[in-house]
Order: structure tokens, then sequence, then C-alpha cells
């Protein structure tokens, strides 16, 4: 097998060829992508490589929320007659309208095999178990984790409907050794444990994959995470708009690495949609290359990456080809919609959570961000442990750590035990709104 450059020159022309192929295939039974298309003077039969990639405009997710309103209830973006499709998700609506996605057997396969690769990476075995712990509902969360678990022949323990303190009881009760949830949900777990008196860290449990929010690749969250579970912490990446593609490696820990045999990963700027040369920081775009019932072409995931070196030997790599995947250092860092300026400072809330979770006495907490014709403030509500309530100082401790990352000091106040929000999937901690307004003027994500 031929490992680096070469090896990279390879997986280049491979993506190529399924580029060209995909494009064959969806246009123009398509409409969304044969409209698209023509409308930027694109011939498909144009595209013969990744020479031609950038010839290719962007995807938003704008366009396919509009789309979806123009032709209710599942947009155009459909390359197959509906009796083909046989799963149909939506985005969890973090960011605007959610988006119902449809997925064919062919699709859904393509997506299952890429948890084997995810989890091939993790270590894991025919005799781990799995648990799930969410209510499943319409948002694809851990659906396709949950069915390649199953394919590969482990146990797979769903925990929906069951409370938290169930859920903790089942995790060690049924010797769960694999959990796949949000890296707050892992917290909150670990939480309802210690109310429980259940020593997470002395159960079977030996790995989380976490997903869904940044955490898993940042160190102070993935050291929580692991010091409350005694396992280790495994950070995953994926969209419902582009699948799971996302791993963290058992022997390469605190970053992520792209499946490029089934997507084109780009790294372009933010404000220009200009490709970066070489390694990186900037907007990861992605192209789908197997999932052709509703594919993307360049969509613009809004998530901020920093990209490795390219030709890194070290990488992990496809096992039939050889072909080294790209690695995104620190997993995704941030979301271009996402970032608020505070005197001065580009605020992003995963920073702000990796200076929270330095403080462990801390069980939950809320980022308020007022504005005003003066400047952007940022309020910090934090929720304590029962058993550091009595804890002197914790509010000038943290605003000092606070101002020593971000150069300016939070108001920063303590919340009274349990009122803060809890959260099983996607935490909604960080919120802006407008200086005098009501909740109703809130964004928060």
């Amino acid at each position: 097998m031929r490992r680096g450059e070469d090896a990279r020159s390879t997986l280049r022309e491979r993506q190529g060829r399924k580029l060209a192929a995909l494009l064959g295939a969806i246009v123009p039974v398509n409409r969304f992508y044969a409209e698209k298309l023509a409308a930027s003077d694109v011939v498909p039969a144009d595209i013969r490589g990744l020479d031609d990639l950038e010839r290719l405009p962007f995807t938003t997710k704008e366009e396919l929320q509009r789309d979806q309103e123009r032709f209710p209830p599942s947009g155009s973006n459909l390359s197959y007659p509906p009796e083909r499709f046989t799963r149909l998700h939506q985005t969890s609506g973090t960011t605007g309208q959610p988006i119902r996605w449809l997925d064919s057997r062919e699709d859904w396969a393509a997506i299952l095999d890429c948890w084997q690769v995810i989890y091939d990476a993790a270590g894991v075995t025919p005799e781990d178990r799995f648990f799930f712990p969410f209510s499943f509902g319409p948002f694809i969360g851990f659906w396709a984790a949950f069915d390649g678990a199953v394919r590969r022949g482990n146990l797979s323990i769903p925990g929906g409907g069951l409370s938290s303190a169930a859920r903790v009881r089942w995790i060690v009760e049924h010797g769960v050794t694999i959990l796949c949830c949000t890296p707050t949900y892992a917290l909150r777990l670990a939480e309802v444990a210690a109310e429980e008196g259940i020593d997470l860290a002395s159960s079977r449990v030996r790995g989380l994959i976490v997903a869904g929010e940044p955490g898993g690749s940042i160190a102070a969250v993935r050291g929580q995470i692991e010091t409350l579970w005694g396992a280790r912490c495994f950070d995953h990446w994926g969209m419902t708009e582009v699948g799971p593609l996302g791993f963290e490696p058992l022997d390469r820990p605190g970053g992520v690495h792209l499946i490029e045999s089934h997507c084109i990963a780009e790294i372009v700027d933010p404000a220009t949609g200009r490709r970066l040369d070489g390694p990186g920081r900037g907007e990861l775009v992605v192209t789908t290359l197997e999932r052709r019932g509703c594919p993307v072409l360049r969509y613009r995931t809004g998530d901020i990456v920093e990209a490795a070196a390219e030709a890194d030997p070290e990488a992990p790599f496809d096992p039939l080809t050889g072909e080294p995947y790209l690695r995104l250092e620190g997993g995704v860092l941030g979301r271009t919609d996402q970032m608020v300026l505070i005197r001065g400072n580009n605020v992003y809330p995963g920073a702000i959570d990796a200076v929270v979770r330095t403080f462990p006495e801390v069980v939950e907490y809320r980022a308020e961000v007022v504005q005003s014709a003066s400047g952007n403030r940022l309020r910090v509500a934090l929720e304590l442990r029962a058993d550091a309530a009595g804890i002197v100082g914790i509010q000038q401790r943290f605003a000092r750590a606070f101002q020593d990352r971000f150069f300016f000091r939070p108001d920063v106040e303590l919340a009274p035990a349990g009122t803060l929000p809890r959260f099983e999937l996607k935490a909604r901690r960080f919120v802006i709104r407008p200086e005098g307004a009501g909740p109703e003027c809130e964004k928060s994500w």
C-alpha cells in the first residue's frame, strides 16, 4: 500500500471519478441540482475530476430550507421517486428551520459503512455492549450509530423513554461498555450518577463516542468526561445533510479524521469562499459521494476547522486502498454563525465551554450576551455541585480565568442548585438578546 502524498494523489483521482459518476447519475433527475447547475452555466459532463470541483457552486443550508418551502415537504433535492426512500430524518433546528432528509436503502447502507470505520477506529470488539441514552425521534442523532452497532452484531440497548437515573442504572446493570451521546449528556449522566450514589468510574464503560456539539475534542471537556467515567472519550463529527464522516482513532486523540472515501472535503475562507492552499483554519465544505438520493455538492457546513498536514504518514487510512484520511486538529473549533464579538474579541460557545470545564465544581452554566449600542456584554451563570455550594471565591476565580483567555471579564453569578436547564441532545446554553428585550427576542444555541 502507498502512504503519504502518493496515496493522497490516488485518493484525489478516485474522488474525482466518483464525483463525475455522481453528477452523471443525479442530473437531470434531481431537479434541485439540475436547475442549480444550469443557473451557474455548469455542464455536468465537463466536471471530470477534482481540478474542476471549484467550478461547481456552493450549496447552503438556506438554499435547502427555501427549496423545501417551495416544494413541501421534502424539497426537490431528490434523485429517486418517493418509493425508493426508506428513511426520513430532519435536522435539529439549532440554526433555523429544520430540514427534512430522505435516504434510500443503498444510501443508508453507505452510512452504516461509515459507522464501521468509526467503530473500528475506537477499537470496538464483538464483546462490546452499546447504550444509546436518548429518545429516538426524527432528529437523525444516533439512529445510524444504533443500526451500525446492530449490523456488527453487538448488543445495542436503546434508552428512550427512561429517566436519566434509570439510564444510569441500566448502564451498570447491563454491563454496558460503549456509550453514544452528546458531551453535555455524558456530563449530565455523571451528575445524576453522583446523586444516586453510583460510581461510574467503576462500571464496565470503557468508551464514550460523543457528537452533536463541540466538546469531544476540547481538552477540558473530554478530560472531565474521562475522569468522571473512568473511560476513553472519542469525538465524532457528522451532520444530517452529509452523514457520519468524522472519527477519532484510539491511538491519536485530540482530533477528528474524515472518511474521504465517502466525501470530498474542502476548507475555505468563510468570508471569500476561496479554498485554502494547504493546511489552515477555515470553514469545512463537504461533497457527498455515496449518498445519491439526497446528495450535497460543495455544502457549506458552517463548521470552523483546522487541517493538519496533508501528507501525514501516521494518519489512519482506508484498509482497502491505503489512502490516508485528512485530520482536523481539535475537531470542530466553532461555527461561522455562532461567533460573537465581545470587547474586541471573537468568542465562540466552544471556547467558553473550554473555560467552564476547567472548574469541576460547576455542573451546569448559561452564557448570555447582551447587545447594546455601547457594545456587547457577557453574563455567565454558574450552577455548582450540591457538595460545592460552600466554595468561596469561585466567581472571582472564574472571572480571572476567563480574562486570561479572552482579555476581558464577564459578569459572573451563581445560579441556585437545579435551576439551570439540562439537555439530552444538543445543549442550548449560549443566548444572545438585545438589552431590555424579553425572552421572545432571544436567539440560543
